[in-house]
Formats: C-alpha cells, sequence, structure tokens
C-alpha cells in the first residue's frame, strides 16, 4: 500500500512511523518537513499536501501530524474525500476505520508515544470499512456535506 505522509516538522516520531511503515512493506510518500533537505513547513500546507495525494489516488491513505494533531486534521478534512480521524489511541482508530472510513490517520507529537503509534498503526492497518447499511448511510451523508460546502 502506497501511504501519503506529512508534517509541519521532523521529529523521532514521525521517523519511526517512517520505518514502521516500510517495514510493515508500505511505500511512503513524504511531504512537508519528512522530504529530505526541507526545512519545517506550516501544518496547512504538508497536510493538505498528503490530503490531495490520497483524493488524487497517488497515495491509497495518509498520515499526518502536528504538534497537537487538531490543526493537521483541521487542514485535511478540507480536501474533499478525506476523513481524517486524530487518534490517541488503538480503539480510536479502530472506530475511525469501522465507522467513519477515515482514510487519513492524524497523529499528535506531542502525545503520541513510539509504542502507541505501533499501537494505532496496528489497529488502523488490521480495521476495514464497515459496510453495513447504517453505516454505508453516514458516509453518504458526509459526501453530500461536501458537495454542498
Amino acid at each position: 500500500m502506497k501511504i501519503a505522509i506529512g508534517s509541519d516538522e521532523r521529529t523521532y516520531l514521525t521517523d519511526k512511523v517512517i520505518e514502521e511503515l516500510k517495514t510493515r512493506g508500505h511505500s511512503v510518500l513524504a511531504f512537508g518537513s519528512l522530504l529530505e533537505n526541507e526545512s519545517e513547513i506550516d501544518w496547512p500546507l504538508s497536510c493538505s499536501k498528503v490530503a490531495f495525494a490520497v483524493a488524487n489516488n497517488q497515495a491509497d491513505e495518509g498520515i499526518v501530524f502536528c504538534w497537537t494533531g487538531t490543526g493537521a486534521s483541521i487542514a485535511a478534512n478540507k480536501v474533499s474525500g478525506i476523513r481524517a480521524a486524530l487518534c490517541h489511541d488503538a480503539e480510536t482508530a479502530r472506530g475511525a476505520r469501522i465507522w467513519n472510513h477515515a482514510n487519513v490517520l492524524v497523529l499528535s507529537l506531542r502525545a503520541t508515544t513510539e509504542a502507541v503509534a505501533k499501537e494505532i498503526l496496528d489497529a488502523w492497518f488490521a480495521t476495514t470499512y464497515s459496510n453495513d447499511e447504517w453505516n454505508l448511510q453516514q458516509i453518504e451523508r458526509i459526501r453530500q456535506l461536501e458537495k454542498t460546502s
């Protein structure tokens, strides 16, 4: 799977998540400060580039970071077709996949440890979208909201 990944700053956590993705056999498409020879880049720019890569099928899914994760989530969710979920634990990641069909994972650089990030990635990649009628109706409602904005 090709994963777009971006952050406004490169940290130990971002490097470990990239390493973990590669260990799991994913290819990585980096943006923002995660590019070689790139300095810090504002979170709306790095996160929107990831979101556009996912929305335009240049990547299957995305992962974005910022200090709290809130700004990264806001920026990514401005792109039509993106359902970015800020996840602080594995159970939240599992729910975001099942009920929200999340296609961009958002992690806080401040609050996420390496061990928790691995647990979140385990849940994220192991969980499929729910296809029951009620959940599909909710996703369709989100698509309709995107058309009206």
